[in-house]
């Protein structure tokens, strides 16, 4: 569903992905200017085939273009990026020659290496990503870690996404913590379904669909969320690889970014335990308005936090004991 200014969760709404320091918005090739003959040729090395990439992605305006295209003949190959140097020499046969020829396509159109390979490293873990959930980014691990600063024992995800969020959580207090994790799409729920066995905490996972807190019983420690927060007229400076390809609804709300903080912030003390936390990633600019919002709803002690870049990145508040 897509995001509203009082709206529910998007999909794929429970991760770090402020797309503003990224490249901006730039020219994506029209399909018309993607051959459709083979750029890539059998029988080249690997090394050549890297070098023929190279120079159609950074005509293309990909970013970082030898790293991409690095790791996408890795997937060609069916070898891990840190196997490649021992086949780089190598000619490709006419599979690995097609296979490499249309990740590379892709990739010229814009599509995120993660939607190409399926996945994304988080916190020393790896998730599956589609196109129904945003990736995780570094900047959400500051959530992460000051989540994990104080004890918790019940923990609620609004806005699951991958559940990169949720699901570190519980597989770092294996034993100790339970959690839930709500999203509105069932493509959401099952790739974030799919995450909690691979992190061996789906017997401590309750996921489902819910509009926020519509379907959510009992109360929490711990709530968490990285909401949409991208106004909507932010949308079109975005970097294509997040504009075109990331689910919009967990970017924006389609307001001024600040409405599902609102719709969250109504029921927190419904929901949130006697001096409970909550921690929510925010947008760069956001800090005032949110915590603004959030002692509206009776919240008290609210903390800013930075991240790597020295941003505003995530509040944490705080429920009166």
């Amino acid at each position: 569903m897509s995001g509203t200014p009082e709206g529910g969760p998007s999909q794929g709404g429970a991760f770090g992905r402020d797309p503003r320091p990224e490249a901006k918005a730039d020219a994506v090739p029209p399909l018309r200017d993607i051959p459709m003959q083979p750029i890539i040729k059998p029988g080249l090395t690997g090394n050549a085939a890297v070098s023929v990439a190279v120079s159609w992605l950074a005509g293309a305006h990909v970013p970082a273009p030898a790293r991409d295209a690095r790791v996408l003949l890795a997937q060609a190959l069916g070898i891990s990026s840190g196997q490649l140097a021992a086949y780089i020499l190598d000619p490709l046969n006419a599979d690995a020659a097609r296979a490499y020829d249309g990740l590379i396509k892709r990739r010229m159109q814009r599509e995120p290496v993660s939607h190409i390979l399926g996945q994304r490293h988080f916190m020393n873990r790896t998730f599956r990503v589609s196109s129904a959930v945003l990736d995780p980014r570094p900047e959400t691990e500051v959530l992460v870690r000051l989540a994990k600063a104080e004890p918790y024992r019940r923990v609620l995800d609004l806005g699951l996404g991958s559940g990169a969020i949720l699901l570190t959580l519980l597989a770092d207090a294996r034993g100790v913590a339970t959690g839930v994790g709500v999203d509105t799409s069932e493509a959401v729920c099952e790739v974030a379904h799919y995450n909690a066995q691979s992190c061996g905490v789906l017997e401590a996972v309750d996921i489902f669909i819910s509009n926020w807190f519509e379907w959510v019983e009992g109360r929490f420690d711990l709530i968490v969320s990285n909401p949409p927060y991208i106004a909507a007229a932010e949308m079109p400076e975005l970097a294509p690889e997040v504009r075109d390809w990331e689910p919009r609804g967990a970017l924006t709300d389609e307001g001024d970014g600040l409405g599902a903080y609102r719709a969250i912030a109504r029921d927190l003390a419904t929901y949130l335990e006697p001096a409970g936390r909550f921690l929510c990633e925010i947008g760069p600019t956001q800090a005032d308005a949110v915590c603004g919002i959030l002692e509206g709803a009776g919240l008290s002690g609210l903390e800013v936090h930075a991240d790597l870049d020295g941003r505003d990145r995530v509040v944490l508040a705080r429920m009166p004991a």
